[in-house]
């Protein structure tokens, strides 16, 4: 039987896409990826089916990711791409959802109107927008209600948010195109340049993922890579230790450290106080580099935690403020954090 309205909270984010819908949770996490047969413009594969063929596709088909730094870099494909997702999430429905799309801090007005018509074209009745920040801190737990100051360090593949927040709002925000997709590129050009050898972005991301850190580890760890001899064209295989990925992700990790010390920098004493005693807040798949809270609060002198569920906090925060869904519809509560397309 068809569903009645189901309303939706979207993490549109460039490395992977997570929809909440209200009532169940996060149902769908999957890589924001595309495969197109580029004959017949039709779509091959969407997420996790389509990231697999990244790097292997012949000359007809492409595998591509239509966000890139946070924002949109493909509006048609995105457009289908969540119109196919919206359609997997919600099975049959009679009535088009009303969705929440979060989006980047440092975003422009043009780049928000091209999500929220996007969204609409996808087939949303109507399209909300709110910043990383905001969702991550509440789906981190955090009453951002309180006159009190959060700091919240959002790393995500395109992008980095580092935000203050305080009263329902954002104080003061720095959002930087360094993030995890930064970090996979490092490690590409390092191996390319210290080992003659160029490996793929996935196997970039998988070096990350286990033996990346940002931090000396107790013990130096080391994994398996297969990739192509720049000398001879042919295949090979070297060692990669967690030592090397120390220098390796010196430049992106030093970036996002420098966006923290900025913010911290020109927070109010009142609220820099608040962060002293509370810590910084770290969400997003890019907090799980090993080390990174470490570091953090070793540059910072700061304690910094990561939140429980750093991968979907952003998507289960999002999904929370549907819950206000309908005072914004009915315009009683107006808010700088989330924005209508009215």
């Amino acid at each position: 039987m068809a569903a009645l309205r189901t309303d939706l909270g979207i993490d549109l984010g460039t490395a992977s896409i997570l929809v909440y819908v209200k009532g169940k949770g996060v149902v769908l996490n999957e890589p924001s990826v595309v495969a197109i047969d580029q004959n017949t413009n039709k779509f091959l594969a969407v997420g996790e089916e389509a990231k697999k063929m990244l790097g292997r596709t012949p000359g007809n088909i492409i595998a591509i990711r239509p966000m890139r730094d946070g924002v949109i870099s493909n509006y048609q494909i995105t457009e289908r791409m969540l119109k196919y997702f919206f359609t997997k999430a919600m099975g049959r429905s009679i009535f088009k959802p009303r969705v929440i799309v979060c989006v980047p801090s440092g975003i422009t007005e043009v780049e928000k109107r091209a999500v929220l018509e996007a969204s609409n074209h996808a087939g949303a009745r109507k399209t909300f927008l709110i910043e990383e920040p905001i969702a991550a801190a509440i789906g981190a737990g955090i009453d951002i209600t309180e006159p009190t100051g959060n700091m919240i360090v959002d790393i995500g593949g395109g992008t980095t948010d580092v935000a203050v927040i305080s009263l329902g709002g954002i104080v003061l925000s720095r959002s930087v195109k360094v993030a995890g997709d930064e970090c996979n590129e490092a490690i590409v050009r390092y191996i390319r340049k210290k080992h003659n050898m160029m490996i793929g972005e996935r196997s970039a991301e998988e070096i990350k993922i286990k033996v990346g850190t940002a931090y000396p580890r107790e013990k130096d760890i080391s994994i398996e890579v297969r990739g192509r001899n720049l000398l001879t064209g042919l295949p090979r295989n070297i060692r990669i230790y967690s030592s090397e990925m120390l220098e390796a992700l010196e430049e992106p990790v030093s970036h996002i450290i420098e966006t923290v010390h900025y913010v911290l920098e020109r927070t109010p004493p009142e609220l820099a106080a608040d962060i002293g005693d509370s810590g910084i807040v770290m969400t997003g798949g890019g907090a799980l580099l090993h080390g990174l809270d470490k570091l953090i609060m070793e540059r910072t002198g700061i304690k910094a935690r990561i939140v429980d569920d750093p991968v979907s906090s952003v998507a289960i925060g999002t999904g929370k403020a549907l819950d206000w869904v309908n005072l914004l519809e009915s315009e009683i509560i107006s808010s700088d954090s989330i924005r209508t397309n009215y």
